[in-house]
């Protein structure tokens, strides 16, 4: 790990170099020298020089108007580049072995053949793995799509750079590419001047579908192989997925106005567009490469006799593929259709079986390692991503359909449906889904917000079974909210069961959960059409912010559990969809171990997990990271499922239940009792400067003029993180913990430490969440940006911090925060020196900001979106 880290060191260290040789031709040598001077001041300061710390405080306080662009930028840019250097060193080939470790399939493997699990067993198991990740376009991604691709390349010559056979030119030739990237990367705009649309968003999403899940998966499905045979001498069957792609851009509409049921059958159609031209790809060098004349004579006698079957069977797929291109790029481009919808190529086995049928033809001829070449690669990608490139889920928020129905009601003469009892609603809506007349009258014309939902609902029909993975519910809260959208889809004319699933997220919801299924289970036409198969979403960031990062994950838990038996009573497959973030106090822990804290047989049916904003580049945005990421998923859900975890005893249940009781208390006490805390949260963050932060598409807020209620969780945790102070993933746990100690616990608390997995991952996530908190700097804001008759809230929360810390240092091992993952605390260490320069600017430009009023000078507030952007990579998470 040393040797990692030295090549590590070095990389960033040459990386830094070539910054500065940039800075210094563009902007001169007195800034690169007022910029160096203020890294090693913060260096000092990091390591405990007061005076240093003083000096750079002056400095930064004192900076003139031009010289603040060009310093936040600098600190900016080289923690892009730390994290660029960081993403390529977990691929490295000199750490093949080094970066995954016991954590691997490969590791797995051998621990399960070294315990004797039968082979039957695991391949049943291995049979129905299933790793479901749905990209979000959550308003976090900072970093735009042209810098994106800066970063891969940059990636591609620090993969170059480490073959030891390079001559003198090539090196030199390497390096001077690399100087040009970072000089690119240094004279493009890092912040975007407009909001992404839906429609950007979802091209973000292609993109990195095409730049590297396309290549990942088939990679990934040959590693489950190589693993597979080397263990178990046994192939991993070529008609199975082990990977899925689903996408919220472009159907996401809860809280959004722009996406619209227009948005949707564009995003639709653009997805179709690009599978079509993907596929064309892949096609077109199996038409160069299988010159083949011999096959079987079943092949023969299906697809007709050529002197080159396969070519010939492959080239009338390339001409439907080209057909496919032309047509979906008709609808986008809004001209006349010149091409029959016959023509073109509409599910995937018309793909699949002439594909499929010439790979076992292959096979049967003695040419497997043909048949396992590119021919293989495509049969895995339509399994994964099919002729919709990616499914995409539609979610929206479950008042919007309880207000569509009501509307119904009214002008049919009903009533007002929004006001009759839970009973009334269930009873009025089985009624309805069972007749065979229609509900909606044709003559009618509803208000423009129902309008809306009955269109998103059309689209949702038009589409082939299976383009659609779900329908999300957000905020649902009782059996009626779920049967009001099969209805809505009924009366839309959908022909086929969409997965309607209710998305709990409060902790009264997610507590209600149980109630709220075994309604739906009761119901005999529900249990009719749903074929045996439910999907529920668990929501993290909302319970998170409604009651504390604690108490809502006892939730989560206890819900899944319940869940989980629940489903198993009614025989049901249960799918758990987690709506996880990148940080703590959005669900976000590293992936493998919070999986294996997940409840026994809560991953029975694989994992449905939501992918967003700069996670995806981080743990997708390569093919290589792609594959170690789906490794690291698939070993936790294999272990989970061949090992499980243990049930928690009666004791463990009973602490963590009073601990979640006071934590939740502490955290509302402070959040919702303490009648200063929105002016404070306010004044100490950049939260309403964030607005103006071109992230997302989607507003920061559901209600404008309302207080933390109505803040999205994103944001929130976003301004929280800005500030150092870190307060929605702390609040409440430490003290929580503090007092159990207290009660006489302590031994309870070690034991589930070392023997729990749920309880040591929520430890563990709590000493990440401190290792990047900081006091002083978290003091800084308050002392310049918040009223002084507020700073007794700053000082009793940094006060509540720093016993916090104390305690989960007395909990976990070895009184040092990370202390078992030195390499995460040198990279926060790294990081500090750079990201403190920013957060002391940060502050500087929020009070000449604030003191400007309604007249702000955009090149301070061009630098204060640079700060934030700096920041969050300095995190390496941001909501």
């Amino acid at each position: 790990m040393n040797q990692q880290y030295s090549a590590l060191r070095q990389n960033i260290h040459m990386l830094g170099d070539f910054l500065g040789e940039t800075i210094k031709e563009t902007q001169g040598n007195e800034i690169l020298e007022l910029i160096e001077s203020i890294r090693i001041l913060s260096k000092k300061s990091r390591a405990g020089d007061i005076q240093a710390r003083e000096q750079l405080l002056n400095k930064l306080a004192n900076i003139s108007t031009e010289n603040v662009l060009p310093v936040a930028r600098a600190f900016s840019q080289f923690l892009n580049l730390t994290n660029i250097a960081e993403q390529y060193q977990t691929i490295s080939r000199h750490d093949y072995d080094e970066t995954l470790g016991n954590r691997s399939l490969g590791a797995l493997f051998a621990r399960l053949k070294a315990q004797n699990t039968p082979v039957e067993t695991v391949i049943q198991t291995i049979n129905k793995l299933l790793i479901e990740l749905v990209l979000t376009a959550h308003p976090t991604e900072v970093t735009r799509r042209s810098l994106v691709h800066k970063h891969v390349e940059i990636n591609k010559c620090l993969e170059k750079l480490e073959h030891d056979d390079l001559t003198p030119p090539e090196t030199y030739r390497i390096q001077r590419r690399l100087m040009q990237l970072i000089a690119l990367a240094w004279h493009t705009n890092e912040i975007r001047v407009a909001r992404p649309t839906p429609i950007d968003e979802a091209k973000w999403g292609m993109a990195i579908i095409e730049n590297s899940l396309w290549k990942a998966v088939p990679d990934f499905c040959r590693e489950i192989n190589f693993q597979l045979e080397k263990h178990f001498g046994v192939q991993y069957n070529v008609e199975l997925a082990p990977v899925r792609l689903s996408s919220w851009m472009g159907g996401d509409r809860d809280g959004n106005p722009f996406v619209t049921a227009e948005v949707t059958r564009k995003v639709l159609w653009m997805n179709r567009w690009k599978a079509a031209e993907l596929f064309l790809k892949d096609i077109s060098d199996l038409a160069e490469e299988l010159s083949i004349t011999q096959c079987t004579p079943e092949y023969r006698a299906k697809y007709g006799d050529h002197v080159e079957p396969y070519r010939t069977v492959v080239k009338g797929l390339r001409s439907k593929l080209q057909k496919t291109l032309a047509y979906f790029g008709e609808l986008l481009e809004g001209k006349q259709i010149t091409i029959e919808p016959s023509e073109i190529i509409s599910n995937d086995n018309e793909l699949w079986e002439p594909l499929f049928d010439s790979y076992k033809s292959l096979h049967a001829c003695g040419m497997r390692i043909i048949a396992n070449g590119g021919l293989l690669d495509c049969l895995r990608r339509i399994r994964c991503f099919g002729l919709s490139l990616s499914r995409l889920d539609i979610r929206q928020e479950s008042t919007r359909h309880e207000m569509a129905i009501a509307e119904i009601t009214r002008y049919i003469g009903l009533g007002d449906y929004s006001h009759w009892t839970e009973d009334d609603k269930q009873a009025f809506l089985v009624r309805e889904l069972s007749s065979r007349r229609p509900l909606i009258p044709t003559n009618w014309t509803p208000s423009a917000e129902t309008q809306e939902i009955l269109d998103t609902c059309k689209v949702i029909a038009e589409q082939p079974e299976g383009v659609i993975s779900a329908y999300v519910i957000s905020m649902a809260r009782e059996a009626s909210d779920v049967l009001a959208v099969h209805l809505l889809l009924k009366e839309a004319g959908c022909k086929y069961t969409i997965p309607v699933a209710p998305l709990f997220e409060t902790l009264d919801d997610l507590d209600h959960s149980e109630k709220v299924m075994t309604d739906l289970f009761n119901i005999g036409w529900y249990r009719g059409v749903i074929n045996n198969y439910q999907m529920v979403m668990i929501g993290y960031s909302d319970s998170a912010k409604d009651a504390g990062m604690l108490a809502a994950s006892w939730a989560q838990y206890r819900s899944q559990e319940a869940l989980v038996n629940l489903a198993e009573k009614y025989n049901i497959e249960l799918v758990l969809f987690h709506g996880r973030g990148g940080t703590v106090g959005r669900g976000g822990a590293p992936a493998h171990a919070a999986l294996l804290s997940q409840p026994p047989r809560s991953l029975k049916s694989g994992l449905r997990v939501t992918e967003q904003g700069e996670m995806i580049r981080f743990k997708l945005g390569l093919p290589a990271v792609a594959v170690d990421t789906f490794n690291l998923y698939a070993s936790a859900i294999l272990e989970a499922n061949l090992l499980p975890p243990p049930e928690p005893k009666q004791s463990w249940r009973d602490v963590m239940g009073k601990g979640a009781e006071i934590s939740c208390e502490i955290y509302r006490g402070v959040v919702r009792g303490e009648p200063d805390f929105v002016p404070y949260f306010r004044a100490a963050t950049p939260e309403q400067e964030l607005a103006k932060l071109p992230l997302g598409s989607r507003p920061a807020k559901r209600n404008p003029n309302g207080g933390v209620e109505s803040l999205r969780a994103i944001p929130w945790i976003f301004a929280w993180m800005q500030n150092r102070l870190m307060l929605p993933a702390w609040l409440g746990a430490g003290a929580a913990l503090r007092q159990l100690i207290e009660q006489g616990n302590e031994a309870t608390l070690k034991e589930m430490s070392k023997e729990w997995p749920f309880f040591s991952t929520r430890i563990g996530m709590l000493e990440m969440v401190f290792s990047k908190a900081d006091l002083n700097l978290a003091e800084y804001y308050d002392q310049r940006l918040v009223a002084l008759e507020l700073h007794r809230l700053g000082k009793a929360l940094r006060k509540q911090l720093s016993e916090d810390i104390n305690t989960i240092l007395a909990l976990s091992h070895d009184g040092q925060l990370m202390g078992d993952l030195p390499w995460i605390a040198d990279s926060i260490a790294l990081r500090n020196v750079y990201t403190d320069p920013l957060n002391l600017l940060q502050v500087e430009l929020l009070a000449r900001l604030r003191a400007q009023g309604e007249n702000p000078d955009p090149q301070l507030e061009q630098a204060l979106m640079i700060t934030i952007a700096g920041i969050a990579a300095g995190m390496r998470n941001t909501g």
